[in-house]
């Protein structure tokens, strides 16, 4: 039986998910490649991957696919690495900001920029899809919506910004899923599903162990060109690794309210592995 192909995310906020991968001998079982989070629902839909980090939004559109338990990206406060940027003060968004920059890298983000707006920020947005290039969105638009290391890079003290996962579980209670592994249905054919999730946990959890954190943040922080110190806090406290209840209480509400302000189709089943 051929191996099963994964198709993983380049950010800091996967590295400690992909650790078995990388480090262990899980990465022997699998062909990895990596891209960013919208090419992964793409290799799925394409089925040029089998298993793809997906964004909680592709999953309302990528058909036959199966959620590997308990594992995500996901926040429960400021997450530092979704961020609407602009030179406007936030207090002045409502009556200032007309036009937004979308980074084309995260449906999920994208469709939550866009419930923000409607729901809490003063009403729809002209949006432009643009490649994270902050200079370039900003010389286009009044406000940018960057993710990822980009988002981590922002110089918070030279551009206003608002968190978006702390704007949302301020406004809900609800944390927020951005992320998670999906399998196509198809691919478990003939295959022990409860193992293959099982090797996902358990990276996870070995990448989140105190030594391995560390060995991340040491390997991270100059390539990012931030601190280690940021590294630490960022992957423990800003990252939240578990598809747990109350995120999918959050994930739930998310494609609810993607549904009523039209950003997402009506809100999926969602189908374990």
């Amino acid at each position: 039986m051929s191996r099963l192909k994964i198709s993983a995310i380049s950010y800091l906020n996967t590295a400690p998910l992909m650790w078995d991968f990388e480090h262990a001998e899980a990465g022997a079982d699998f062909d990895i490649s990596y891209t960013i989070p919208s090419a992964c629902a793409e290799a799925l839909r394409a089925g040029t991957a089998d298993i793809g980090i997906i964004p909680a939004a592709a999953y309302t559109t990528v058909p036959d696919l199966v959620i590997i338990p308990e594992v995500a990206i996901a926040a429960r406060r400021a997450v530092r690495s979704i961020l609407l940027v602009s030179h406007v003060p936030v207090d002045r968004w409502s009556a200032q900001v007309r036009t937004v920059a979308l980074d084309t890298s995260s449906m999920t983000s994208v469709a939550l920029a866009k419930i923000l707006f409607a729901k809490w920020l003063g009403g729809a947005r002209a949006y432009r899809p643009m490649a994270p290039d902050l200079d370039a969105m900003l010389g286009a638009c009044d406000a940018a919506l960057l993710i990822g290391d980009p988002a981590l890079q922002v110089d918070r003290k030279r551009y206003c910004t608002l968190d978006l996962a702390e704007e949302w579980v301020t406004r809900t209670g609800k944390s927020f899923v951005f992320a998670f592994w999906a399998i196509r249905r198809q691919a478990l054919a003939g295959r022990n599903g409860s193992a293959i999730a099982q090797v996902f946990k358990s990276s996870r959890d070995h990448g989140l162990s105190p030594k391995n954190l560390e060995a991340l943040a040491q390997e991270w922080a100059p390539r990012l060109g931030i601190t280690v110190e940021f590294v630490r806090v960022y992957l423990t406290h800003n990252i939240h690794y578990y598809l747990d209840p109350p995120s999918l209480e959050g994930l739930a509400l998310y494609y609810q309210l993607g549904a009523e302000i039209g950003a997402l189709p009506p809100p999926p089943e969602l189908r374990f592995v």
